[in-house]
């Protein structure tokens, strides 16, 4: 790790120990777990599991995940005996600690319009590639030679365009594919419904990997850490960069490790 970012996360580990309330918040898909070409086999990293179910354990922490992925596709992935707060469809749905859900009201028109882009998709022969959320259509290329992803990016943009125009929605390209989705929401958006339930002595980290986490990047500036989990660097907002999984269950483990020395107990 740069020594810069070494000085910026002892900070940071400083400032929990001390903190009146203190949250986590986690990306999944390439922060958690690593990519895969098949969407439903992304299981978390080996150790990443039971680093999370070591901190929900202890309490004091309030967990919470932000994902892209749906709920209901999250859960089993994510594989907890007792699963925390998490966000789903880029702050769209809603899945409280006690089993509440909640899900945004999604207008007639986009609905008619993700409808019509998925079954376009199928009719194409592309069925195995397109993903239906509640609130939005991703479709993935991950796995193919990037002549084809050319093709199939220029080709889904044209015929997703028209549909985004008409049914309020908009175009997003993610790690991996591209999304048509309601707009409005987004990992921000999530990011700021928690710090309004936190007071200013809360100490709270971000940590995520790809394009869509900017968003939460942006809102964690001057009230957090933000962590960008990824091998290779790139343009981000995020302070400091961890490299998975080694860093990242040092970073988890190193977590608990602060909050079990405040003096409090759990």
């Amino acid at each position: 790790m740069d020594p810069a970012d070494s000085a910026k996360l002892n900070a940071f580990w400083r400032s929990l120990r001390q903190a009146s309330q203190r949250a986590l918040l986690l990306d999944y898909d390439g922060t958690l777990a690593p990519f895969r070409e098949e969407r439903n086999q992304a299981v978390p990293y080996a150790g990443v599991r039971e680093e999370l179910e070591a901190i929900l354990a202890y309490g004091k922490t309030r967990m919470v995940i932000i994902s892209g992925r749906s709920i209901e596709d999250l859960l089993p992935l994510l594989g907890l005996e007792q699963p925390p707060e998490i966000w789903g469809c880029h702050g769209w749905e809603r899945l409280l600690p006690d089993g509440g859900y909640e899900l945004g009201d999604l207008p007639e028109m986009a609905a008619k319009a993700l409808e019509e882009a998925e079954c376009r998709v199928r009719q194409a022969g592309f069925a195995e590639r397109c993903e239906r959320k509640p609130v939005s259509v991703a479709f993935h290329w991950r796995g193919l030679d990037p002549e084809k992803i050319a093709r199939l990016e220029n080709e889904m943009t044209e015929a997703w365009t028209p549909l985004a125009e008409r049914g309020g929605l908009e175009l997003h390209p993610f790690d991996g594919g591209l999304e048509l989705r309601v707009p409005g929401r987004d990992k921000g958006f999530a990011v700021r419904r928690i710090f309004a339930d936190l007071d200013e002595g809360a100490a709270v980290a971000y940590l995520g990997d790809d394009r869509t986490d900017e968003d939460a990047f942006r809102v964690m500036e001057g009230r957090g850490l933000s962590v960008l989990v990824r091998r290779e660097p790139r343009p981000t907002a995020a302070e400091l960069r961890l490299e998975p999984p080694e860093e990242l269950l040092q970073f988890l483990s190193q977590w608990l490790a602060v909050c079990a020395s405040d003096g409090r107990g759990p």
